[in-house]
């Protein structure tokens, strides 16, 4: 018999179609349809807790004040006098935020270097002594409670202490983004090779030269890049903690809101969409730079 007439179940490379056939049906539908279930169910008390209702958007009374406000928005205010105001602000809030994530630097390096096991001459035999192990511990305590109280309750409570202005948004900043960067900081430090680092420590070196020429060189365009983003956010935190009176585009945006002027509150917004732009491609071509 031909191999052209024997039956199609008994032709070379039947066995092999057959198995390459694409299935019919989805082999993960019922585990796809499983694991959706499960999360509605999980999170369905939470919108009940949260009394989370997007259908009331929708609601003809709502929707006539929305579309009054809205409409509010319009004509934009943009006469001289106003955009020297917003100019004058802009630059406040930027370097609202940058002075901010100064300061925050100043307290972050130090306390992530304490809280850097590497770094630890006691723990290079295995185990780190006692009070080192305490020092550790309370260092990250320490930064667990600064970035554990957001920057708008700092600002609240340094507007008390210093009054309205710049001043208070700064130290808030400072303070929540130090938090921040040295929890960070000190992951990053822990996550990579510390061959080189453990070397010259044992090999007499102090822990800041075995920082400086072993464990930043490795890590160094992960925390710069890290770093530039924090001051991307810090840019957008400064807006909304002039709504306390940290002064900046939050401030005058909060006071033309409060004075239900919609062309006011237009441009500011505008402006503050472009500065948030510019700040991203700034912040990606600093990471880029110094990747």
């Amino acid at each position: 018999m031909s191999v052209s007439t024997l039956p199609p179940s008994r032709l070379p490379g039947h066995k092999l179609n057959a198995q390459l056939t694409a299935p019919q049906r989805d082999p993960a539908f019922a585990g796809r349809v499983f694991w959706l279930g499960l999360a509605l169910v999980l999170l369905w008390p939470l919108g009940v807790a949260t009394e989370f209702r997007p259908w009331v958007m929708w609601e003809p009374d709502n929707l006539k004040v929305t579309a009054a406000f809205v409409a509010s928005f319009w004509p934009l205010v943009h006469d001289a006098e106003f955009m020297r105001m917003v100019a004058s602000e802009t630059w406040r809030t930027v370097a609202m935020a940058t002075a901010g994530v100064t300061l925050a630097l100043v307290l972050a390096v130090p306390l992530s270097l304490m809280a850097t096991r590497v770094l630890s001459l006691s723990a290079l035999s295995g185990r780190m002594d006692r009070w080192p192990a305490v020092v550790r511990w309370c260092v990250r305590a320490t930064l667990i409670v600064l970035r554990s109280v957001p920057e708008l309750v700092w600002a609240l409570v340094f507007v008390r202490v210093v009054g309205l202005g710049p001043t208070a948004g700064v130290l808030a900043i400072a303070l929540t983004y130090g938090g921040m960067l040295g929890k960070v900081y000190a992951e990053i430090l822990e996550g990579g090779e510390s061959h080189a680092t453990q070397n010259l420590m044992r090999n007499g070196s102090g822990r800041l030269q075995a920082f400086v020429y072993a464990l930043l060189p490795s890590h160094a365009a992960e925390l710069a890049s890290y770093t530039v983003y924090r001051w991307e956010c810090a840019i957008r935190s400064s807006v909304v903690l002039g709504f306390v009176g940290a002064g900046g585009l939050g401030q005058q945006l909060d006071n033309s809101m409060k004075m239900f002027n919609g062309g006011e509150v237009a441009t500011l917004l505008l402006v503050f969409i472009a500065l948030v732009a510019l700040a991203d491609r700034v912040s990606a071509w600093l990471r880029k730079a110094l990747a």
